[in-house]
């Protein structure tokens, strides 16, 4: 009987404070507030951001925190039902206090633990389109643009994916040393390929651009029509390499050795060096008929019997490297930086 009155004496409390045109004091707008939280709370659209939920997904229950659901991406139908401000209400209960979700649980693990921990993180027997449709479904938009990014790449021609250090190092140990190893054609872009045994390799047609290849030993490798801009080959071993028509523009070839031996000539006929650099390596005998040396850094290069008739030599620094006995006739050395030479050029060099 004290509760009906007490109820009505509310009522009647609250119906004045409607009438009431006057602004409310602060007392009563924090009783109002905390009225009104009590209520939230009571009709179920809000919940204290540290308590612990239950949902229960396709049948299999996951235990985590309202935090978690509303953290992470807050615009999202997860964290809209389970919110302070009760935007949405939350789906029925089973009879453990789960609430129910008709969802895959198989493609919804992957997304509780990226809410958790913000890493999206999927097993290989999981599809990637699987859990992209339930992201969807629950608006995780920034997880959305993952999912995607990642589709992509692995529906991506293998053709056109480069391969890594690993890949290559895998192919040296399984092929026997009495078998010939080709590379020809092979995407290679951009790989630390530093200080591993070439030696007799086929790398002709292959892209290897900006690859790291720095002390590596390249000896009686084929690298014809190879694209080897912008790679770093410094140190390298390069003897009697057939490099006929190879892109090396801006490469960097500081201290490399092209020198065998035995006498055979390394074969570099029309190769592309524009802008590289060979500063201090060893060219001796080296072929570079026709070649594009433009703007080079040639100093203190050994280039003692080299053949550089009719190569572009104009901008080319020289300074300090030692050409005697080198054939270039009818290059063109316009510009060329020439002072300091080890040896003095004869006229019988039939330079222009």
């Amino acid at each position: 009987m004290n509760f009906e009155i007490d109820k009505a004496s509310a009522s009647t409390s609250n119906l004045s404070k409607i009438k009431n045109t006057d602004p409310p004091s602060a007392s009563e707008h924090s009783n109002n507030s905390d009225l009104k939280s009590i209520a939230v709370l009571e009709t179920g659209k809000a919940f204290p951001s540290s308590k612990w939920v239950k949902l229960n997904v396709g049948g299999k229950i996951f235990l985590t925190t309202i935090w978690t659901l509303v953290s992470k991406e807050p615009e999202s139908m997860l964290a809209r039902m389970f919110s302070q401000d009760g935007a949405m209400l939350p789906s029925n209960q089973d009879e453990q206090d789960a609430y129910l979700i008709d969802r895959s649980p198989h493609y919804f693990e992957p997304i509780i633990n990226y809410l958790r921990h913000g890493q999206l993180i999927v097993d290989p027997n999981v599809s990637l389109e699987g859990v992209l449709e339930e992201a969807k479904f629950f608006g995780l938009e920034c997880l959305v643009s993952q999912l995607e990014s990642q589709i992509m790449q692995a529906n991506q021609p293998l053709d056109n994916v480069p391969l890594t250090r690993r890949d290559v190092i895998k192919a040296l140990i399984q092929t026997s040393h009495l078998t010939e190893l080709r590379f020809q054609g092979v995407n290679l872009a951009g790989a630390d390929l530093r200080k591993l045994d070439f030696r007799n390799i086929n790398f002709k047609y292959a892209c290897m651009q900006r690859c790291n290849l720095s002390h590596a030993n390249l000896t009686y490798c084929c690298l014809e029509r190879t694209d080897l801009a912008y790679a770093n080959l410094e140190c390298s071993q390069l003897v009697s390499v057939k490099g006929l028509c190879a892109n090396m523009e801006g490469a960097n070839l500081r201290g490399c050795n092209f020198e065998d031996p035995s006498g055979l000539r390394t074969n570099l006929e029309g190769v592309n060096l524009k802008g590289a650099c060979l500063e201090s390596s060893n060219m001796a005998g080296v072929n570079l008929r026709v070649a594009n040396l433009k703007d080079a850094n040639m100093k203190n290069c050994n280039l003692r019997a080299a053949v550089l008739a009719g190569a572009d030599l104009e901008r080319c620094n020289l300074s300090g490297s030692d050409l005697q006995e080198a054939n270039l006739r009818g290059a063109n050395l316009k510009d060329a930086e020439l002072t300091l030479m080890v040896t003095p050029l004869h006229m019988s060099q039939a330079i222009r």
